[in-house]
C-alpha cells in the first residue's frame, strides 16, 4: 500500500513513517528501512519524536543499537517516548548494563517523568543485575504509584520469580487489586521454576475458580512442567483430561509437554499412543518421543522412530542428534552415525562443540577410535567434555596408554581436569604412584567428596591390595550410602564381617552387596557361608533377581555343589545369556561336557542367542571332558551359524582340548596361526600336555618360545624340566633348572581348597 501510495504521487507525512517503519522491523526489511530512514532526513520529518522513538525501536530490531543511541543522543529535548524507546531497545538487544544506565539517567533528568511503559521496559533486565536494581526500580514505580497495576506487578512478579525470590514474588501478586491471564501465568511458571510444585498446583486451582482468567496452553505447560518434575502420573492424566475438555489439546506445545511428562512419569507407551494421536507435530514432538525411549532404554525403538522421523521428510538439529547418538553400538550403527555426522556437517550444526562430543563418544562406542581422534583433534575450542568424551572411549577400549598420554596432554594445555575426568583415570592406574597422584589431585580439588570418585578410588586401592587405604577412604565417605559399603565389601579381609558391620549400621543392602557377598564367599571356598548367604536372599526379597541367581549357580557349582546349581538354574524365571552361560560352565568344572552341550541346545530352542562367553564355557567343558569332536563343531558354529569371532580365550580353549586329546601337531598349527602373539598361559598349557604326552621334541620348541616370551614363570621352567625328565634326559633337565635359579625365579607351593 505504501509502494502504490507514493506511486500515485502522495508525499509520506509523519504519520506515515510512523505507521511503516515498525513493519519494516518486524519483518526484517533492513534496506527498506534504512531508505524509509534517509527520506524521512530529506523530508525534514526527524523534528518528531515518535518518527525518532520508531527508528531507534527500529534499529533495535536489526541489532544496531550503536545507531540507535547515536539518534537518541542527538535528541536535544527527550520526550518520556523516547527515553522508553531506548531503554526497550537495549533490553530487546541483551544489554542489562545499558539498559539500566539509560533508566537511571531518565531518573534524573528534570523534564521527564516515567510511566508504565518505562518500568515495564525496565524490569525484564533487572533479572541479570541483582536484588540491589530490582528493589530500586520496584521502590521507584511504588514511588510513582505503578507498582499495583497489572502490567507493573506482571512484570514485578516475573523478576522476583527469576531472582528466586518467589516470597516477594507472591507478595506483588496478592497485592495486585486486578489480575490478567499473564498475572496467572507468570506466578505459576515462578513457582514452578522454584521447585515449589503443590503450589504451582494450588495457583492453578486458583486461578480456574478466579472471574480474571481462564488457564490458556502457557498455563498448561507450567503445571504439565511440574507433573514432569515430580514424576506423578495421576496429576499428569488430570491435566490431560482438562486439556481435552477445554480444548487445548490441539495446542502443539501442549501436546508437548504432555509427551515429555508421561515419558518424565516412565509411561511411555501414553506417550506413544498420545504421540499416534497428534493431528500436528514440531521438532520438539519427535525429540521429546526419541529421548523418551533412549530413557527407557528402548535403544531399537528410538533408533526406528528416528528413521521413521528421516523418512517423513523432517530435518533433525542438534537436540535430535545428540538425543540418538548415545543408541549407537557396534558396526550395525556406525553407518547411521556416520550419515547423522554427515547431515551435520552440512547444515552447520556440526561447529557445535556438544554435538562433536557425542559423536566422539559415538565413534569410541562404535569401536572407530580412529574416527574419534580425528573429529577430537578438528574441533576448535575443546571444553572438558571434549576430553572426557574421548578419555572415556580409550578406557571403555583398553586403550590405556593412549588414556594416560591424552590425560597428560589435558594437563599440558591447561585444561583442568574434572569429577568424571578423575573417575576415567582411577581405574586404568598401572602403579600405586599414578593412583596416588590422582588421589591427591581429588583432594586438592574438592572431588575427592563424591561419591563416585570415592568409590572408584577404594577399588583402585583394593586392586593394589592396600587394603589399609582403601578403609581410610571408607572411614572419609558417607556410611549411610549402599555404595560406599559395597566398595568396602572386596576390599576387606573379611567381606561377610564387614557386611555384617553394614547390617549393624542399618544399611540397606542392594543387589550389587549381594553380588558382592557371593564373590567373597566363592573366592574364600566356603560352602556354608553360601548356604547363608543364600538363605538371607530368600529373606530380603532379592530372590527373583536374575543376576543374583546367575551368581549363586557359579558360586554352587564352584564350590562342588553342581545339584544346587542346577535346582537354582531351573527355578530362574527370566533366564537370560549369563544364566545359561553360568549353567554350562559349572557342568565343564564337574567334566559333565554332555550335560553342558544339552543345556546349549536348550538354550538354542529357547530363542536365547548364544554369545561369546557362552562359547568359552562350552569349548572349556569339552576340553575338560575329552569331547573332542563336539568341541571342534562347536567352535565352527560359533564363526558361521552365531556370527561369534573367537577371542584369545577360545583360541586358549581349543590348544587346551586338543593338547589333552593328544593331538599336539593341531594344537601347536593352531597357535602358530594365531592372528596375535600366544599368551604365557596357553604355552604352558601346550607345553603340559607334551609332557603329559612324552613329546619331548614339540616341548622343547614349545619351552623356547617360553623362555623367550616376557610374562615367563618359574611353572614354564618347572614343566619343561619334567618334560626332560619324563625322557630321562637329565643334563637338559639340570641346564634348565639353572636357567630358572640364574633369573631368580622360584616355584611357588601349590594349594588346594579341598
Amino acid at each position: 500500500m505504501f509502494e502504490q501510495m507514493l506511486t500515485m504521487g502522495f508525499r509520506p507525512n509523519v504519520s506515515t513513517f510512523v505507521t511503516v517503519i515498525p513493519i519494516c522491523a518486524r519483518c526484517g526489511a533492513k534496506h527498506i528501512g534504512r531508505s524509509l530512514h534517509g527520506s524521512a532526513v530529506k523530508s525534514g520529518a526527524l523534528s518528531d519524536q515518535s518518527l525518532v522513538s520508531a527508528l531507534i525501536t527500529m534499529y533495535a530490531a536489526f541489532g544496531d543499537t550503536h545507531v540507535a543511541r547515536a539518534m537518541f543522543d542527538e535528541l536535544v529535548v527527550k520526550s518520556a517516548v523516547a527515553w522508553n524507546a531506548m531503554i526497550s531497545a537495549y533490553a530487546r538487544t541483551g544489554d542489562p548494563d545499558e539498559c539500566f544506565g539509560v533508566f537511571r539517567s531518565m531518573m534524573v533528568a528534570d523534564d521527564v517523568t516515567p510511566n508504565l511503559v518505562t518500568f515495564v521496559s525496565v524490569l525484564p533486565s533487572c533479572c541479570a543485575l541483582g536484588f540491589r536494581c530490582a528493589e530500586s526500580v520496584h521502590a521507584r514505580a511504588i514511588k510513582c504509584r505503578f507498582s499495583r497495576r497489572v502490567h507493573v506487578g506482571t512484570a514485578l512478579v516475573a523478576m522476583y520469580s527469576k531472582l528466586g525470590d518467589i516470597e516477594a514474588a507472591l507478595r506483588v501478586f496478592r497485592a495486585m487489586p486486578e489480575k490478567n491471564l499473564l498475572s496467572w501465568n507468570s506466578i505459576i511458571s515462578g513457582l514452578v521454576r522454584n521447585g515449589l510444585w503443590d503450589a504451582g498446583f494450588a495457583a492453578f486451582h486458583e486461578m480456574r475458580t478466579s472471574p480474571d482468567a481462564r488457564p490458556d496452553s502457557v498455563s498448561i505447560v507450567s503445571v504439565l512442567s511440574a507433573c514432569a518434575r515430580m514424576e506423578d502420573p495421576h496429576l499428569t492424566a488430570s491435566v490431560h483430561a482438562f486439556c481435552v475438555k477445554n480444548r487445548l489439546d490441539a495446542c502443539v506445545s501442549v501436546s508437548n509437554a504432555l509427551l515429555e511428562s508421561y515419558v518424565e512419569c516412565d509411561r511411555l507407551s501414553i506417550s506413544i499412543q498420545l504421540f499416534d494421536q497428534m493431528v500436528a507435530r514440531d521438532l520438539i514432538s519427535w525429540n521429546t518421543l526419541i529421548s523418551g525411549h533412549v530413557k527407557n532404554s528402548g535403544v531399537d525403538a528410538a533408533i526406528a522412530l528416528f528413521k521413521r522421523m528421516f523418512h517423513a521428510g523432517i530435518k533433525f538439529d542438534v537436540v535430535t542428534a545428540i538425543g540418538i547418538l548415545p543408541c549407537f553400538h557396534g558396526d550395525k550403527e556406525l553407518a547411521l552415525g556416520m550419515s547423522i555426522h554427515g547431515y551435520s556437517i552440512k547444515t552447520g550444526y556440526a561447529s557445535d562443540v556438544s554435538l562433536a562430543n557425542a559423536l566422539i563418544s559415538m565413534y569410541c562406542s562404535c569401536s572407530s577410535v580412529e574416527d574419534a581422534e580425528l573429529l577430537f583433534h578438528c574441533i576448535p575450542s575443546k571444553n572438558v567434555i571434549s576430553w572426557n568424551s574421548l578419555l572415556t572411549g580409550y578406557r571403555n577400549n583398553n586403550l590405556y596408554n593412549e588414556a594416560a598420554k591424552l590425560f597428560d596432554c589435558m594437563l599440558s594445555e591447561n585444561q583442568k581436569p574434572n569429577f568424571v575426568t578423575l573417575l576415567n583415570m582411577s581405574p586404568i592406574c598401572k602403579t600405586q604412584l599414578q593412583g596416588k597422584s590422582i588421589h591427591a589431585y581429588a583432594i586438592r580439588t574438592g572431588a575427592v567428596s563424591e561419591t563416585g570418585l570415592l568409590t572408584s578410588l577404594m577399588r583402585m586401592y583394593n586392586r593394589f591390595e592396600r587394603f589399609d587405604l582403601c578403609r581410610a577412604l571408607f572411614n572419609t565417605g558417607d556410611k549411610t550410602n549402599v555404595i560406599v559399603w559395597n566398595a568396602l565389601l572386596p576390599a576387606h579381609s573379611n567381606a561377610v564381617l564387614a557386611f555384617d558391620e553394614m547390617r549393624r549400621a542399618d544399611v540397606k543392602s542392594d543387589v550389587v552387596t549381594v553380588l558382592e557377598l557371593v564373590s567373597a564367599c566363592t573366592e574364600i571356598g566356603n560352602l556354608d557361608l553360601v548356604h547363608c548367604v543364600t538363605s538371607y536372599i530368600h529373606r530380603s526379597g532379592f530372590w527373583r533377581s536374575t543376576c543374583i541367581a546367575n551368581a549363586l549357580t557359579d558360586a554352587y557349582a564352584k564350590l562342588g555343589s553342581i545339584s544346587m546349581a542346577r535346582a537354582i538354574f531351573e527355578d530362574i524365571e527370566t533366564k537370560d545369556t549369563f544364566s545359561w552361560s553360568a549353567m554350562m560352565n559349572g557342568l565343564g568344572i564337574h567334566g559333565d561336557g554332555i550335560a553342558a552341550i544339552d543345556v546349549f541346545e536348550r538354550m538354542k530352542s529357547e530363542g536365547v542367542e548364544p554369545d561369546e562367553v557362552t562359547f568359552i564355557g562350552l569349548l572349556s567343558a569339552c576340553s575338560h571332558s575329552g569331547l573332542v569332536e563336539e568341541a571342534l563343531m562347536l567352535y565352527n558354529s560359533m564363526i558361521e551359524e552365531f556370527d561369534v569371532m573367537p577371542r584369545r580365550e577360545h583360541f586358549a580353549c581349543m590348544v587346551d582340548l586338543l593338547g589333552r586329546a593328544g593331538r599336539l601337531n593341531d594344537a601347536c598349527e593352531l597357535v602358530k596361526g594365531l592372528p596375535f602373539r600366544p599368551s604365557p598361559s596357553m604355552l604352558e598349557s601346550l607345553l603340559g600336555a607334551c609332557r603329559c604326552h612324552g613329546n619331548v621334541e614339540l616341548g622343547e620348541e614349545i619351552g623356547r618360545w617360553l623362555v623367550e616370551s616376557d610374562g615367563c614363570d618359574a611353572g614354564a621352567y618347572v614343566v619343561l624340566s619334567n618334560v626332560y625328565v619324563g625322557a630321562a634326559r637329565w643334563g637338559e633337565c639340570s641346564r634348565v633348572r639353572f636357567g630358572m635359579d640364574g633369573r631368580g625365579l622360584r616355584k611357588v607351593a601349590g594349594c588346594s581348597f579341598v
